[in-house]
């Protein structure tokens, strides 16, 4: 064979394989999605994260012209349908990444049946639910500095309910009490309403939760909030004080909710998820839905919600470690 032959032969390969590798992952973005996505959400059904995962899967499915269906997958403090996305390979499979599962179980647990950052690709920060501290109305306190004297004046005396250990009312009660330096125990439920419907009957006399489950209670008067959460106060109770307005500067806390996928997802899938998330996130439907929870939409870029993940779990396992907060 002549060497001017070689070097057509090369050629022709070299441009075939060019080619391949130029078109396959275009046609892999362009093409998705093929079917509908399923959408796992870590917990049972109820409170805040169903209220933004339904309501992110209507506006997502309008976006790609495919069904996205949401699939409550409770169990384990979210770490059993964590594994199992982790290892779906099928490209139609998205996950609710939350607080707990990605920013508190790598530091309760000793072994974890998952990664957070290497088994999940971050897409977006879907909403930021405000946390807020409220307390059983016959509780002679009316804010968190009246609440903080009175837990000093009973070490060990007052108890405090969760939706079980981890949760992220449990470590918001748990920074609470570092920053004050209070004594007041935990007793930790299967869930938020159970929980509830112990502290509404007086059985425990404080807790911390996202708006959602607690705002009935409030407006009904069985529950009294005494601080919120977040930096800001909210627009829906302008008189309730921050946490940090009421001697603790620099406090925050607050429940926030992401969508992740499976490591194996290309990175074009995970684009196009990402670009379709933000703008659901600025559709009055869901901007309207939201607000009516205090919730606040955010829609972010995959590499700021990367270095939110990165953050949040640099600030809980801080608060962990103090606290000597332990899985069941």
């Amino acid at each position: 064979m002549t060497p001017l032959a070689i070097t057509r032969r090369d050629l022709l390969q070299a441009a075939l394989v060019g080619c391949a590798s130029l078109s396959l992952p275009s046609a892999r973005a362009d093409g998705w999605p093929t079917r509908s996505i399923r959408f796992v959400v870590p917990f049972a059904p109820g409170g805040s994260s169903e209220i933004v995962a339904r309501s992110t899967a209507v506006e997502l499915g309008k976006s790609l012209g495919q069904t996205v269906y949401v699939e409550n997958k409770p169990g384990g403090a979210g770490n059993i349908a964590m594994a199992d996305v982790a290892h779906a390979d099928d490209q139609h499979t998205i996950i609710l990444g939350h607080i707990g599962t990605l920013a508190v179980n790598p530091f309760i647990f000793d072994r974890l049946p998952y990664d957070p950052n290497k088994d999940f690709k971050p897409i977006t920060l879907l909403a930021k639910v405000p946390s807020l501290y409220v307390v059983h109305p016959d509780l002679p306190v009316k804010n968190l500095k009246d609440f903080v004297a009175l837990a000093r004046s009973k070490p060990g005396k007052l108890n405090y309910g969760s939706a079980g250990n981890g949760s992220a009312g449990h470590l918001a009660m748990e920074y609470l009490k570092l920053v004050t330096g209070i004594d007041i125990q935990h007793v930790p439920y299967k869930g938020t309403g159970p929980n509830l419907v112990d502290l509404v009957a007086g059985r425990t006399q404080a807790t911390s939760a996202g708006t959602p489950p607690l705002m009935p209670h409030v407006k009904s008067g069985k529950l009294r909030v005494i601080a919120v959460g977040t930096p800001k106060r909210l627009a829906s109770m302008p008189d309730v004080a921050t946490v940090a307005e009421q001697g603790y500067p620099g406090f925050e806390t607050s429940q926030w909710y992401g969508l992740n996928a499976p490591a194996k997802t290309p990175p074009a899938i995970i684009k196009r998820l990402a670009d379709e998330a933000a703008k659901a996130a600025k559709t009055p439907a869901l901007l309207q839905r939201f607000a009516a929870e205090d919730a606040e939409a955010v829609g972010s870029t995959p590499q700021d919600y990367a270095a939110f993940i990165a953050h949040a779990q640099k600030r809980w396992k801080d608060v962990i470690e103090k606290a000597n907060v332990k899985a069941d």
